[in-house]
């Protein structure tokens, strides 16, 4: 057994377009989206123990250890291990963090991913995909996506998956400097549960600037710093929210016009505001490391 894996990458992703289709009785909201993956995101490092222990070995400001989704997905692993006695199962595991929370952009969901992924490989622990896909539904409804390890169609309650193509270009992405919690925006009542259901080839056949995010207006009208970002990126061309928020994307065709746009707010922008770009990837890197 390999004694470490470090430098594994946990990216970021942005929902094309987020449309709120309905409500499960449960309480689940029904959504359509597309996921699209970046070239951007936490960097996660693991070093095997022996002894069952799974520690995290670096802080992150509000997020307690036992709470932390990185250090929950590892001891799921530990317990679903066929191949080698959960006691033997141990992890040291650092996480040089990159995304903010209440972003939109998936960190915590993509942590988990990617040390599920990672310690599989590294424990040995023989879990297919299809099987980590499921673990991590336990963590939360974005996880999936991430193992999944494609650009996706989503479904349901984000977890039914289908492979679909998006266009290559680059992203700015700014992070308004306010945290946005999931559950204040589908819970608020002005959020409209009842937008048409549109189908993959609809998306295929138009992917530019198709549909809208379906929790903006709410997010913007709770959160004021977003609808500045959205109109202050929206001079330049089809600005909105990823997820539930916080975080605010535009597409650029070329690095260099997302480059030109960083300068400008770099340079004009608000000063609470941190902004980067990033190239839209169409694989999750770890994705070598899976069997099917």
């Amino acid at each position: 057994m390999a004694s470490s894996l470090n430098n594994c990458p946990a990216p970021a992703k942005l929902n094309l377009f987020l449309h709120v289709t309905g409500r499960r009785p449960d309480g689940y909201h029904l959504l359509q989206t597309v996921f699209q993956l970046l070239d951007h995101g936490d960097m996660l490092h693991f070093e095997a123990r022996d002894d069952g222990t799974i520690r995290r070995v670096s802080d992150i400001a509000g997020v307690p250890e036992e709470s932390d989704l990185v250090v929950r997905a590892a001891k799921l692993l530990r317990e679903a291990s066929r191949n080698r006695p959960a006691e033997q199962c141990g992890a040291d595991i650092r996480i040089d963090k990159r995304l903010p929370m209440g972003g939109g952009l998936g960190g915590g969901s993509s942590d988990a991913a990617t040390t599920l992924i990672a310690l599989n490989h590294l424990w040995q622990t023989g879990l297919r995909r299809s099987e980590l896909m499921a673990l991590g539904l336990k963590l939360g409804a974005d996880v999936p996506f991430f193992i999944f390890g494609r650009n996706a169609f989503a479904e349901g309650i984000g977890d039914a998956l289908v492979p679909v193509a998006t266009p290559d270009c680059w992203y700015v992405v700014i992070e308004p400097g306010v945290s946005v919690p999931t559950v204040a925006i589908f819970s608020d009542p002005d959020l409209t549960r009842n937008t048409k259901p549109v189908r993959i080839l609809d998306f295929s056949d138009a992917p530019k600037n198709f549909g809208k995010n379906d929790l903006q207006v709410v997010a913007t009208k709770l959160f004021p710093p977003v609808a500045e970002a959205i109109e202050w990126l929206g001079q330049y061309g089809d600005a909105r929210m990823t997820g539930s928020g916080a975080c605010v994307f535009c597409a650029f065709p070329h690095e260099q016009q997302a480059e030109e746009v960083l300068q400008e707010l770099h340079e004009t922008g608000p000063a609470q505001w941190k902004a980067w770009k990033a190239r839209a990837i169409e694989r999750h890197p770890l994705s070598h490391l899976l069997k099917s």
